[in-house]
């Protein structure tokens, strides 16, 4: 068994959910959920990703050593060879680049300053037209007769009378400058409603084949109080050692943007997830919320939108039934978001 399912099946042994496991190592969900099936991308690299690994066996019970060993020796591995092929070359390329770096340098400045200037030059041509740059021009007309008539003796000319001055245009010139483009608008958000199943059914680890009393899965969603599904009876909260959970799984038909459930249910001490995805199997089907002791009418709401087709109400600890027994009951499931 590989690192991950072996850190899920001693989290199901311990009765944990995700969101203990979480509060208990300070690790994010998401990253517990991906090192359970195998992808440490979110760790943040090697150092990290055997911390979590250390952590989050420690908190379910079991043995970190053995699973740090098959970290190291197959994803450490794989990222040794990654530096081998692509950061070694890169430095030899850099040693081979040092041999007769000042003169090379020297030239390179010395070009690089004569095409500056060249290019100056261009510009400077190209926008004046051939003529005189204008701060020249405005100098000269707006030099004072005094300065005219001392450079007359100099220069062997004559003063030039002072120019009369410019007569108000009789209208005012339009402005050229280009209109402004007005701003687009911006699309208002999708109306939050009641998002209604296609299809509910009892589900179990094994899918929705395995579940707990699918003839009655419907009455979950049929949005009387009076009728409910409720799952089979066990011994203990933990379904007797049996299995690590059991729900039920709404399909929306196609995917659907998801913000918040609105669950009732029957006696409080129910530990339930949420959890969505695109396939209709428990690895797939992510947790996004999630409701500790839970009893009564309880409203879960995941930290962002969720886009999803299949939405699971996940049972992982059962309340006790007025028999003596542990059974998870649900009258009512109401999703809201937008198609």
């Amino acid at each position: 068994m590989s690192i991950g399912p072996a850190l899920a099946d001693a989290r199901w042994r311990a009765h944990l959910t995700v969101g203990e496991v979480s509060r208990e190592t300070r690790i994010r969900e998401a990253i517990i959920w991906g090192i359970e099936k195998d992808d440490f991308s979110a760790c943040g690299g090697d150092a990290y990703a055997r911390g979590h690994i250390r952590a989050i066996a420690r908190a379910v019970g079991t043995d970190p050593d053995p699973l740090i060993q098959e970290y190291d020796a197959t994803y450490r591995t794989l990222q040794d060879i990654e530096d081998l092929v692509v950061l070694h070359p890169a430095a030899a390329a850099g040693r081979r680049g040092t041999r007769g770096r000042g003169p090379r340098l020297a030239w390179a400045a010395a070009i690089g300053v004569v095409l500056a200037i060249a290019g100056w030059a261009t510009y400077q041509l190209a926008s004046t037209g051939g003529h005189a740059p204008r701060s020249a021009a405005v100098a000269a007309a707006n030099s004072s007769p005094s300065q005219d008539a001392a450079a007359a003796p100099a220069g062997g000319g004559t003063p030039r009378p002072s120019p009369s001055p410019a007569r108000p245009s009789p209208s005012p010139t339009p402005s050229t400058a280009a209109p402004v483009p007005a701003a687009a608008p911006v699309p208002a958000a999708a109306p939050v409603q009641i998002l209604r199943p296609a299809q509910v059914a009892a589900f179990g680890p094994g899918g929705p084949a395995t579940g707990d009393n699918p003839h009655v899965a419907a009455l979950a969603v049929d949005g009387s109080r009076a009728t409910a599904w409720r799952s089979d009876w066990y011994t203990t909260a933990a379904f007797g050692n049996l299995k690590p959970g059991t729900g039920l799984l709404l399909d929306m038909g196609r995917r659907v943007t998801i913000t918040s459930a609105l669950i009732t249910l029957g006696i409080p001490g129910a530990n339930v997830q949420l959890r969505a995805g695109n396939v209709p199997a428990l690895a797939s089907l992510r947790e996004v919320a999630s409701a500790a002791r839970a009893g009564g009418t309880v409203g879960m709401w995941p930290s962002a939108a969720v886009r999803a087709r299949y939405v699971l109400i996940w049972f992982t600890w059962l309340p006790p039934d007025d028999q003596g027994t542990y059974q998870a009951t649900v009258y009512n499931v109401h999703l809201h978001g937008h198609l």
